[in-house]
């Protein structure tokens, strides 16, 4: 069975469907335009189908005026779908007896192209001559070059029919390894070969074309698919007429296609071989739905290949291209089922109750950003009509539903939570749609239904209020909403909203009294400033000032703000708190705000009320900030006589309200001067500020009979002098009154004006806050530029002078900076410090590296570091040893004298073990051992018990350290100084970790005879030394064990090479050819008893004369090397010589070759690159110089221990020289002890 279908109207369904009945020859018509999709036509008869067979292939024109039918034994017709008559039978445009595979007309009506079961195409070409239909056929592509499975035509809208690309009527086909596309028009041309490659031979090639959008340009596409991977095919036409096909970017599926068609430019539908439809977007390769679809009952074409039955050579791709094929039904018809039942996805997500789905699918049809969608172009404003009053239908239909499915039961949270999961969505696609109306009215009523429902509705509205997404309610919902927030005590989030919403939707009386009764005092002078543009009225309440007072008592900083911010934005010019004034009111505004700050009383004040309470009020609230805000507003006035007046006027209240007023603080105070000298430095002052009071200010400031306060004094006063008010004072004077009132930064800050910066040190040291940056000060005048010689000299001087101080303040940072500007006065410096430990911290800090400082930078005489040695073993006697370690100048001699006179036995031996004198060092140990024996003995019988566990460990760690001693300079003695440096031990314990680790330097038999001669254990039994024994006895197990183990692995290694050689010589080797590679002779052409066959491991053959004559032989200490004359062309210049060691085991870049005899086969290496004459000899030198011990050697002396006494192997370690073995050899040892430390 065949079918296919052609659409009329791109923007309608009216069409025609035909298919094609199996084994009868009949094709039926429908037409798509007619509601009932009734039976049209029915075209061909019974009669037909036993002459042609079934019906193959069909094809309707683009008007579809005509329909070709293709049938199974190779005849085609063609029939006027209005009249039903046949028009052309054609029995000749293709061999006979190959069935029709596909049938497809072009744009253009005369011109049709045909695919038959051979693989072959055609080209069909209609004419009309004298009344008489004629057919002309022309082979585009013969199958004997490739079958062709699919065939595609370029086809174009009615709007893209003046696209320049269609005047080539190009077509495109897929055979089982390539893709052609050519043009059929001016003439027949190949524009694009695309190979790729073999495939699954049972996979169906498939072709789609469409118009697409690439780059500002629509440009036709072709999309190839088989298997389970789609090629995009991108095709362009250049100004010169010339036509580019470039690859875009692939599409991966998991799984196999069996047919494929775009829905739009970007969408394309795909149906798997499991009868699965896929909906692919093509720019994110994103798939956005997948349906089953096997219950649609696909019908599949038929095949049509009688050698089939046969057993004839078909393919299975050409025989699963006919048999799956669908012609365009299936697809077409999808896509006219999206265009007419747009609707289908949203019912199928409303059926299963996904209504926010449903809803957010509606709404990128709304956008425009749907992917998949077909049928929603034309006018935009109707698309967006439709689709909002469906989403309309669906909103109230999920306010119903939600209302219906609400529990009835359970706890008050369980509700909250069904419809916070609803309420929110109903909200945001209604103000999405701009569909107030619907929102507050027939949704708002639904949802007041169930006061949960309609608490939560309020709630959400919140958000899109704050954002100002929804500037107008209703009264009735605004007045349900300021109820609700009151209710619920959410009065910071009520007075928000207040604030963002049209004044208009406001009720102005419940809003002002629920302002007044919750202090909502941001609400109400919104509603006075935006309702009645009054700016005045708010703040002359009586409850405003003293909810000012209120607010300081009981609230917070950020809550009581308002009045600054309120007055801040009105002399600027901005509505608060947001927005902005109108600017013809924003003069009047900055008058009357004036006007009232300056009032002498307030309108509701009472009689004993200070003079200018508003000014008063904000400035016991926050000075800084009031100032700061006239500071602003002064800015922004233009320079005329009411602004030079109203500026005087306010300072001179200001300074009437603070001066004559003892309720300020001097922080305050010092404000409203610091403020004064800012306005006062401006060029274009006007303001007049009595000096009197500039004085009076710094003796409040200054006095030095009250301490309080004073870094807040201090801050005060140097804000003001950095301000400009340095000029309003006589500096003699302001210096005298700082040094008396201690304000040092006051002084500082003189100081560097005068550009005494040695005095700035003194104000330093004798500030108490800020003494330790002293030393930064000092270092950065004497290393940064900027600064004259003599400044430096004279801060250098004082610095100096200042030394003993600076000391006594931090060790370490004077020390830092002596190291970095004073490294000459070093030993000056030291001798004029008297106290003895401040001298021992500053040299401390001087020359020991673990404080940091460079020692690069200092340059001292050992005496200095002997002296620092000196103090170190008076007052620190602990860290010596730790010091000594790092310390780099000292010299030893007189440093052991100073050890030793201060008894500082481990540093002494540390001392001793530098300078070389080991057995002195161990002496020194030793004694310190016997002393410590003695002190635990004398106190264990004095005491009894209690301290022998400390004194034991004490012991312990000594002994550790001389053994330690021992090892590190075990390797510098010889047998008779390492056995002398042991210690008699006659604590068992400690004597066994001595022989243990004596065991890995000295013999075994030589530990075992000092033991046996020792009186101690010369006596009693045997058995207080058979724990040592054993343990000796071990150790000779464990080493005789290593020993066989490398052993084994060495003859191991040395039978595997062995083996690898001969493999490697006695492999034989086969030539490629039987002639020779040079003169192409056969090697059996010549019989000179010199000539001799060589062969290389690369195969190629060569007689021994030819390779003498190109130069491809040497002789090298009598032997003949040869080199493969094709391998190595491109090295002609390169030497024949190498090392014969190398060529040996196979790693030369040529062969070695020795004679044979006629016709032998030397074995050759692989090649490589050649070396020259030098690389080989310095090669030879570096494997001479890294020789180690012979194989033979190790297994000569292997075998002469082994047939030894047991005891032979251990005194190995103390033969004479003229028998030592090469078990002995330093590069052989086995190191069974850490290595020892090297000398420093």
């Amino acid at each position: 069975m065949a079918d296919t279908y052609q659409n009329l109207h791109d923007d309608s369904t009216v069409g025609c469907v035909c298919s094609g009945q199996a084994g009868h020859g009949r094709a039926a018509v429908q037409s798509l335009g007619d509601q009932n999709q009734a039976l049209r036509l029915c075209l061909g008869s019974t009669a037909v189908g036993a002459q042609y067979g079934a019906i193959s292939a069909l094809s309707i024109n683009n008007d579809c005026s005509r329909l070709l039918c293709g049938f199974a034994k190779g005849q085609i017709t063609m029939w006027d779908l209005a009249s039903g008559k046949l028009l052309r039978s054609i029995t000749d445009a293709h061999p006979p007896g190959t069935a029709i595979l596909h049938i497809k007309f072009t744009d253009d009506p005369t011109l049709a192209i045909c695919n038959d079961s051979g693989g072959s195409v055609f080209e069909l070409s209609f004419k009309r001559v004298m009344g008489v239909r004629t057919c002309e056929s022309r082979c585009l592509f013969s199958g004997s070059k490739g079958e062709v499975c699919c065939i595609e035509p370029l086809h174009a809208k009615v709007e893209l029919r003046d696209h320049p690309i269609t005047q080539y009527s190009l077509l495109a086909m897929a055979s089982l390894t390539k893709i052609l596309v050519i043009g059929l028009k001016p003439s027949l041309k190949v524009w694009m070969t695309f190979p790729y490659g073999r495939m699954d031979p049972s996979s169906v090639p498939l072709l789609a074309w469409h118009f697409v959008a690439v780059q500002n340009s629509v440009n036709p596409m072709l999309a190839f698919c088989r298997g389970d991977v789609v090629h995009f095919l991108l095709v362009k036409r250049d100004d010169t007429g010339a036509i580019h096909v470039t690859k875009q970017r692939q599409l991966h599926l998991h799984y196999d296609l069996i047919n494929f068609t775009w829905i739009n430019s970007r969408t394309a539908v795909l149906l798997d071989s499991v009868e699965k439809l896929h909906v692919i977007d093509r720019q994110t390769q994103e798939e956005l739905e997948t349906i089953e679809i096997s219950e649609v009952q696909l019908v599949y074409n038929s095949s049509h290949f009688k050698s089939l039955a046969t057993g004839g050579n078909v393919s299975e791709a050409l025989v699963g291209t006919n048999s799956w094929s669908f012609g365009k039904s299936l697809f077409g018809t999808s896509q006219k089922s999206y265009m007419v039942l747009m609707w289908s996805r949203v019912d199928h997500l409303l059926k299963q109750e996904r209504l926010t789905d449903a809803l957010a699918l509606a709404w990128s049809f709304y956008e425009g950003k749907a992917k998949a969608v077909v049928g929603l172009s034309g006018d935009t404003s109707k698309r967006k009509a439709i689709i909002a009053d469906r989403m309309v239908e669906i909103l109230l239909h999920y306010a119903d539903r939600t209302l219906k499915k609400c529990p009835d039961q359970g706890k008050i949270q369980v509700m909250e939570q069904h419809f916070q999961d609803v309420v929110p969505v109903i909200v945001d696609y209604c103000l999405l749609l701009q569909r107030t109306d619907l929102l507050f009215n027939q949704i708002y009523d639904k949802m007041s239904e169930n006061s949960v429902a309609k608490g939560i509705f309020l709630e959400c509205l919140e958000p899109y209020i704050l954002s100002d997404k929804l500037m107008g309610i209703t009264p009735q919902v605004m007045k349900d909403l300021l109820l609700h927030f009151q209710d619920k005590n959410r009065l910071e989030n009520l007075e928000a909203c207040i604030v963002h919403m049209d004044i208009t939707s406001l009720d102005i009386q419940q809003v002002v009294l629920l302002c007044w009764e919750n202090h909502l005092y941001d609400a109400m002078i919104y509603v006075y400033n935006s309702g009645m543009n009054d700016f005045i009225s708010p703040m002359e309440v009586g409850k405003m000032f003293s909810a000012v007072s209120w607010v300081l008592c009981v609230q917070t900083y950020e809550k009581c703000l308002f009045p600054l911010l309120f007055y801040s934005c009105c002399l600027a010019g901005r509505a608060y708190p947001l927005g902005d004034i109108p600017e013809d009111l924003v003069p009047l505004v900055k008058n009357q705000v004036f006007e009232f700050l300056i009032r002498l009383h307030s309108t509701e004040g009472s009689v004993d009320e200070e003079v200018y309470p508003y000014v008063r009020t904000l400035l016991h609230f926050d000075t800084r900030e009031f100032l700061n805000v006239l500071a602003l507003t002064f800015e922004d006035f233009k320079n005329d006589k009411q602004a030079v007046e109203y500026q005087q006027r306010i300072v001179d209240i200001l300074l009437k309200v603070m001066v004559e007023n003892s309720d300020f603080t001097p922080s305050q105070v010092g404000c409203l001067f610091t403020f004064l000298a800012r306005q006062l430095a401006k060029p274009n002052n006007t303001l007049f500020v009595n000096r009197t009071l500039f004085d009076q200010v710094l003796e409040f400031l200054c006095s030095p009979d009250d301490d309080s306060r004073h870094s807040e004094r201090q801050q005060v006063l140097l804000e003001l002098l950095q301000a400009g008010g340095i000029v309003q004072f006589e500096e003699s004077r302001l210096i005298q009154m700082a040094e008396k009132a201690e304000f040092y930064q006051i002084c500082e800050f003189m100081y560097e004006r005068e550009l005494r910066y040695d005095k700035i040190i003194d104000c330093y040291l004798r500030d108490p806050v800020r003494k330790e940056e002293v030393f930064n000060y000092i270092h950065n005048i004497l290393s940064m530029p900027g600064y004259s010689t003599e400044e430096k000299q004279s801060v250098w001087q004082k610095a100096l002078e200042h030394i003993e101080e600076l000391l006594l303040l931090s060790p370490c940072k004077a020390a830092d900076l002596v190291a970095i500007h004073f490294s000459e006065q070093i030993e000056t410096i030291i001798t004029n410090l008297q106290d003895q430990f401040l001298l021992f911290q500053f040299l401390r800090s001087l020359l020991d590296p673990r404080e940091g400082i460079n020692q690069d930078l200092i340059h001292l005489p050992p005496s200095i570091s002997e002296q620092f040695i000196e103090l170190l073993c008076q007052y620190s006697p602990g860290q010596v040893l730790e010091t000594l370690k790092v310390l780099e100048y000292c010299r030893l001699e007189e440093t052991i004298q100073i050890t030793q006179k201060h008894q500082l036995h481990e540093a002494s031996s540390y001392l001793l073990e530098k300078k070389g004198d080991i057995h002195g060092a161990f002496l020194v140990m030793l004694e310190v051992q016997y002393t410590e024996i003695l002190n635990m003995a004398f106190l264990t019988y004095q005491h009894g018990m209690t301290s022998e566990l400390t004194l034991l460990e004490n012991i312990e760690d000594t002994l550790m350290k001389t053994i330690a001693l021992c090892q590190r300079n075990s390797h510098n003695l010889d047998q008779q100084q390492r056995e002398a440096s042991q210690i008699p031990e006659s604590l068992k314990s400690l004597t066994m970790q001595v022989l243990n680790n004596m065991a890995a330097f000295i013999a075994l038999p030589s530990i075992l005879q000092r033991i046996l001669q020792d009186p101690v254990y010369g006596k009693g039994k045997l058995g207080e030394i058979q724990g040592l024994v054993l343990g000796m006895l071990d150790t000779f197990n464990y080493e005789q064990t290593l020993l066989e183990t490398t052993t084994n692995l060495l003859n191991h290694d040395l039978h595997w090479s062995l083996c690898n050689l001969r493999a490697s010589v006695t492999r034989g080797l086969t030539p490629k050819q039987d002639y020779c590679c040079i003169c192409l002779q056969q090697y059996k052409r010549r019989q000179e008893t010199a000539d001799e066959i060589i062969v290389f491991s690369c195969g190629h053959l060569y007689h021994s004369l030819c390779l003498l004559s190109k130069e491809c032989g040497t002789v090298t200490k009598g032997q003949m090397r040869w080199m493969c004359y094709k391998c190595n062309s491109s090295n002609k210049g390169g030497k024949l010589s190498e090392n014969f060691s190398e060529l040996k085991k196979g790693s030369g870049p040529f062969p070695l070759s020795y004679h044979l005899g006629k016709g032998a086969f030397p074995v050759f290496a692989t090649k490589k690159s050649l070396l020259d004459p030098q690389q080989i000899q310095a090669f030879d030198q570096l494997c001479r110089l890294n020789r180690g011990t012979s194989r033979l050697a190790l297994l000569t002396e292997l075998s002469r221990g082994h047939s030894s006494e047991k005891h032979g192997l251990l005194s190995v370690s103390h033969g004479d020289p003229t028998t030592s073995s090469v078990f002995q050899n330093e590069n052989f040892q086995l190191h069974l002890a850490p290595p020892p430390q090297a000398e420093d």
